[in-house]
């Protein structure tokens, strides 16, 4: 799937569906990326640690292995955000492989523009530390450095209390990807809470409030967690 001398971010796709290989390769390809092909979990392990990708596209339903199995696999020693794309569907299924350690769980059959825009928000991620003082989400702008947040067109900022602010900030880190109900409590409330989950509804529901006309941005994955917007 890829060209001697070819340039751009490689994209490795871990997919058992030579169609699914097809269809991304021309797509990635057109988008600027270097996709790379890997039928079975042996090959996509392989090609991980041979090509260094700049992000893993990986399917639960490989020949040779779950693709579950392979998500702490690539966690072991690949730095690369893993996208999931997979027709399962149970609720299960996905906060496994999001607690489990991939970036985002994208569920076939899926439309080409969301898939593109949820690599490029995983890829902007990874990118490494960078000087971000404000973070955007539509309407709300969030400003780090005076933990302020406030919406277009509202000159009084909104009034959050310190554990609404983190959850707030969390989620907007996310860049529009869902995060589980274990991950935010971990990261807001620390790792002896994950089971916590009464005091994520709780506060999700405090800081919608607050949202006010922008609340529709704070979005449920039923039995999964939430999402602040949609990717960039």
């Amino acid at each position: 799937m890829t060209e001697p001398g070819s340039h751009g971010p490689r994209i490795l796709v871990i997919d058992d569906e030579p169609q699914i290989h097809r269809f991304l390769g021309l797509a990635l390809d057109a988008a600027g990326y270097v996709p790379l092909k890997a039928l079975t979990a042996a090959e996509g392990l392989k090609l991980a640690a041979e090509q260094s990708p700049a992000l893993v596209l990986l399917d639960l339903g490989l020949p040779d292995a779950d693709g579950q199995e392979l998500v702490p696999k690539l966690r072991g020693f690949c730095a690369a955000p893993v996208l999931v794309l997979s027709a399962r569907d149970r609720e299960a299924e996905k906060v496994r492989a999001l607690d489990a350690g991939a970036d985002d769980y994208v569920q076939k059959p899926f439309a080409l523009g969301e898939l593109l825009a949820r690599i490029r928000a995983a890829l902007r991620r990874s990118a490494g530390p960078q000087a971000v003082t404000t973070l955007r989400v539509e309407q709300l702008e969030i400003d780090l450095a005076y933990r302020v947040a406030r919406l277009d067109g509202v000159a009084e900022p909104l009034r959050l209390t310190p554990r609404e602010w983190d959850l707030l900030v969390a989620l907007a880190r996310g860049d529009g990807r869902v995060l589980t109900h274990r991950q935010l409590l971990s990261e807001v409330w620390g790792p002896a809470h994950v089971e916590d989950a009464q005091y994520l509804r709780v506060y999700i529901g405090q800081l919608r409030q607050k949202l006010g006309p922008v609340a529709p941005l704070l979005r449920t994955e039923p039995g999964v967690g939430y999402r602040l917007g949609e990717p960039g």
